[in-house]
């Protein structure tokens, strides 16, 4: 079989990981309604419950990213997946409030790594050219698998029980594991060189570009875990939805989000095709999509049919967004390195989601409402964008130090 050929099942493979990480990690906000029959839960708690996955998320994404790098994208994908889909399993056990944070707690330990593996495998097969085309394919996936997750989820608690959800899910990511350990090659592109270096996160943590990746993925991420966490609740509190009416609607955003993911891709893939640097491509694409966000303060003043229009235009821009954020490391470091920078800028994505998480909770809990709570997100991507223009300068390949291994 061909390279061309190759790389584009392995982008269907990773596509289908992420789809299943965002259908496990939708499972709890979609299912809370029936979760709460069994664990009373507060919306502190329930913020701290997101958060809990995101603490471990972010710690284990930066942590992650270098174990990528040092096992290699083959058996270090293969690993998280057996461990996040065990931990989505596990919280089908919970009987309170701490079992169930524990279970989160777990799951974002092995999904942390998702994402750094997902950039290397396209930093590994992709020409620069090609990487933002294959990632938004990639990211795509976390559309299919929250579209999927409502009506899916929605179909086991009327026939079955919320608990069967969560061991659903989590046969399903066994069975993509043992997929991924046949399909994937066992050497891939150069693979002899990678082996030989590491990466010393001493050099990336002194360079600008690193920090503004960083802080712009820390302002933007945290709009998107309040978006994917609170979605369905607000459907729930504020505008008196059940778990069908949920299950109808909640999927549309989601759906909205994987056409952003392909969008932006092809877009910026497109301006770089028509003879545009690498520069120009990446921040017209990141602005355009920065630039649609702000309208998501106006949607607890429409009827709920124009709520779900804003909530797409919301979701489209993120992830196109998150799709070109996720490419830009691709542009700026060796690909020896590119898991670890990644990792570190999806720690400071979790990082936000984690603590604006904990403040919606605690702003709901204490009377401000839902209005306070989409003023704030409503301009995180535009400043985001703000921060990246003013610590890249320029997008091109840097230099960083690596360290041969003994």
């Amino acid at each position: 079989m061909n390279q061309d050929s190759v790389k584009w099942r392995l982008t269907l493979l990773v596509f289908v990981a992420i789809a299943i990480s965002y259908l496990d990690r939708q499972a709890l906000p979609v299912a809370v309604a029936a979760i709460q029959k069994d664990i009373p839960l507060t919306n502190t708690q329930f913020g701290a419950l997101s958060s809990m996955f995101l603490l471990a998320y972010a710690f284990m994404y930066a942590g992650g990213g270098a174990l990528i790098d040092r096992l290699g994208t083959r058996r270090g994908f293969l690993i998280i997946m057996i461990f996040w889909s065990l931990a989505c399993a596990s919280h089908s056990l919970a009987t309170g409030f701490v079992m169930l944070a524990a279970s989160r707690f777990l799951l974002g330990v092995g999904e942390g790594g998702g994402f750094p593996a997902a950039t290397k495998v396209v930093a590994e097969w992709f020409t620069a050219k090609e990487r933002s085309t294959a990632m938004g394919i990639v990211n795509a996936g976390t559309a299919v698998g929250a579209v999927v997750a409502p009506p899916a989820i929605a179909a086991i608690i009327l026939y079955g029980n919320w608990r069967f959800v969560f061991i659903a899910f989590g046969i399903v990511g066994l069975l993509w594991a043992v997929w991924w350990h046949l399909a994937y090659p066992s050497t891939p592109p150069q693979a002899g060189d990678v082996s030989k270096k590491r990466v010393a996160w001493s050099d990336l943590l002194t360079m600008r570009p690193v920090w503004g990746l960083v802080f712009a993925k820390f302002l933007t991420d945290a709009a998107w875990f309040f978006y994917i966490s609170w979605l369905p609740k607000y459907l729930y509190d504020a505008r008196g939805f059940d778990v069908k009416q949920v299950g109808y609607y909640a999927w549309v955003p989601f759906a909205a989000s994987g056409i952003g993911s392909l969008l932006g891709g092809w877009f910026s893939s497109y301006l770089l095709t028509r003879g545009h640097s690498a520069n120009f491509s990446r921040k017209l694409a990141l602005g355009l999509s920065a630039s649609v966000m702000p309208g998501i303060i106006f949607v607890t003043q429409v009827p709920v049919e124009w709520a779900i229009v804003l909530f797409s235009l919301a979701f489209f821009g993120q992830q196109s967004w998150s799709t070109l954020v996720m490419i830009v490391p691709t542009d700026l470091f060796d690909r020896r390195v590119v898991a670890s920078v990644a990792g570190l800028v999806g720690f400071g994505g979790a990082m936000g989601g984690l603590l604006m998480n904990l403040l919606a909770g605690r702003l709901l809990d204490l009377g401000f409402g839902y209005q306070t709570v989409f003023s704030i997100v409503g301009m995180l991507h535009v400043t985001a964008f703000g921060v990246i223009l003013i610590a890249i300068p320029h997008i091109k390949s840097l230099s960083v130090h690596t360290e041969s291994r003994s």
